[in-house]
């Protein structure tokens, strides 16, 4: 009802109407998604600094990291329409930069950690241009392609969890490279759901965008560090 009378009210069509209301959207997920960046590394720093995920071992880092994840997700989606919608949402991008500074940490202590981060960054941020700038030029609908992401995703987090206790490099290199192009995949079927008006909450859209990028520069970063980290 609302967008007939928004309509009559401006004097724009409702085409138009949708139009900058995916504009808008697209924009304000841009800006939020920039902005949970900050928590992200607030988190990973005081993680690094304190040691918490390397005191916890594998296994509990494992179930904390599922079960927070998920808990946030959770109250994200329940409260994406409110105003409590944003500080959840950053909330849950400190704890997971939290739960990353695991992984920081031992890419830290190689003689060429620093520039292994900084590679993992820049690549994840060229992923991201590439992607997003392919959304813009593909007009297929990609609805259907969300169903196999998603079976590729609980492949990948079984797989992963397994790896746990196998502690297997080659498995994990190849998880990371899996993960990298189901991630990439997932950018572009997110941003092209908000750029056809089936995303029209940019909290929900940032949470699924930061999720991509958020994977995407961990697989980096384990591949960069199994495949290219040096000892002193």
């Amino acid at each position: 009802m609302n967008q007939p009378l928004q309509a009559a009210y401006t004097g724009y069509t409702g085409e138009v109407t949708s139009v900058e209301q995916r504009n808008r959207v697209l924009r304000n997920t841009y800006w939020l998604l920039a902005l949970s960046m900050v928590p992200t590394v607030l988190g990973a720093w005081i993680g690094v600094a304190t040691g918490i995920t390397r005191a916890m071992g594998p296994g509990m880092t494992a179930i904390v990291f599922l079960a927070g994840a998920f808990g946030f997700i959770f109250a994200i989606e329940k409260l994406k329409n409110s105003a409590a919608g944003v500080p959840v949402l950053l909330g849950f991008t400190f704890f997971m930069g939290l739960m990353l500074s695991r992984l920081i940490g031992v890419v830290l202590g190689m003689a060429n950690g620093a520039g292994l981060i900084m590679m993992a960054f820049s690549g994840t941020g060229l992923i991201f241009l590439g992607m997003a700038t392919m959304s813009t030029v593909i007009k297929r609908d990609l609805s259907s392609m969300g169903k196999f992401l998603f079976v590729g995703v609980i492949m990948l987090i079984v797989a992963g969890i397994a790896n746990i206790w196998l502690q297997s490099s080659a498995l994990m290199i190849t998880l990371s490279v899996v993960a990298i192009g189901i991630f990439s995949a997932f950018i572009i079927y997110d941003l092209k759901r908000v750029r056809d008006g089936e995303e029209n909450n940019y909290i929900s859209a940032t949470l699924a965008i930061y999720l991509d990028l958020y994977n995407i520069f961990q697989s980096l970063l384990a591949i960069l560090g199994i495949a290219g980290g040096s000892r002193d």
